[in-house]
């Protein structure tokens, strides 16, 4: 459990960074790029050089690094676009109940996550408590023909993780984890590159001290949620015993956003809806459920 702690940690330090950008108005897509930089430095920093990764093209994970780099840069894309079209509302709830499909699939994947009434009462309390806990009493008006942006939304982040959950289940373990990182980092960097390109704005803006040190802590933060939450996915005890990725998934989610909300409450001194307290409730009861599965 362990692992998956520091992957909760981890992502939530990537919601305060993401807060703090927004309180002091940074634009936020050249820390975007310098983060996936610094993640790629990381896995680099990370890799055993004994690991044999040439070559490289060969190895059965390398498709699957750069699907899920390229759609990194892609769905923060979609995300940005959605929240100025359709809302921040429906852009996070979209974005939060996307849990389900790696969830699924794990199950469907994985001979070892078995579908058990305690298990699927679990998940079923987790997707309830995820939109609960997210939801905003705002007052919403979009053109009913963009909502295919919340729906692509979550079809996508759902397919990240999902992608992330086949790699590891069949190519990644520990030892090939950190080149899987730099790759996967690495196109993602460069997708984020040649967009910046497209869109005609100075690189210069890269190099800016602001950005520099946001993006840096961002990397930092980027990449150990998903190098931790790969090490719980990949967890063995002594005896060979392991956490289904459905519960890992699960657990995940909702611990970000119980510990969201915490620090959300105590730092930013946001306020929360009777509606999202039970919510919050709900996860707790649902993490207990999956936790003792």
């Amino acid at each position: 459990m362990i692992f998956l702690l520091f992957s909760i940690l981890s992502s939530a330090a990537i919601y305060v960074i993401f807060k703090f950008l927004d309180r002091f108005k940074i634009k936020t897509f050249n820390i975007i790029i310098i983060n996936y930089i610094t993640a790629t430095i990381l896995g680099i920093l990370l890799t055993n050089s004994s690991v044999d990764i040439f070559p490289i093209y060969q190895k059965a994970w390398f498709p699957y690094s750069i699907l899920i780099g390229v759609m990194f840069i892609i769905m923060f894309v979609v995300i940005a676009i959605s929240s100025q079209v359709v809302g921040i509302a429906i852009t996070t709830i979209s974005n939060k109940m996307s849990v389900i499909i790696p969830i699924i699939v794990s199950i469907l994947i994985d001979p070892l996550d078995v579908l058990t009434n305690l298990k699927a009462t679990g998940i079923i309390l987790a997707v309830l408590a995820v939109f609960l806990s997210v939801y905003r009493k705002r007052k919403v008006e979009f053109d009913p023909r963009n909502i295919y942006l919340p729906i692509i939304l979550f079809l996508g982040m759902g397919l990240v993780d999902s992608f992330v959950k086949y790699a590891q289940q069949y190519h990644v373990a520990d030892d090939v984890l950190p080149v899987f990182t730099v790759i996967l980092f690495a196109m993602a960097a460069v997708a984020g590159l040649v967009t910046k390109a497209l869109r005609r704005t100075s690189f210069k803006e890269l190099v800016n001290k602001n950005n520099l040190l946001w993006g840096i802590a961002l990397g930092i933060s980027n990449y150990g949620s998903l190098y931790f939450l790969i090490k719980a996915l990949n967890y063995k005890s002594q005896l060979g015993d392991s956490i289904d990725g459905s519960i890992v998934f699960g657990i995940n989610n909702l611990g970000i956003i119980v510990l969201s909300v915490i620090i959300g409450m105590t730092v930013f001194k946001e306020k929360f809806l009777k509606i999202n307290w039970v919510g919050i409730v709900l996860s707790l009861v649902a993490i207990y459920i999956l936790s003792i599965t």
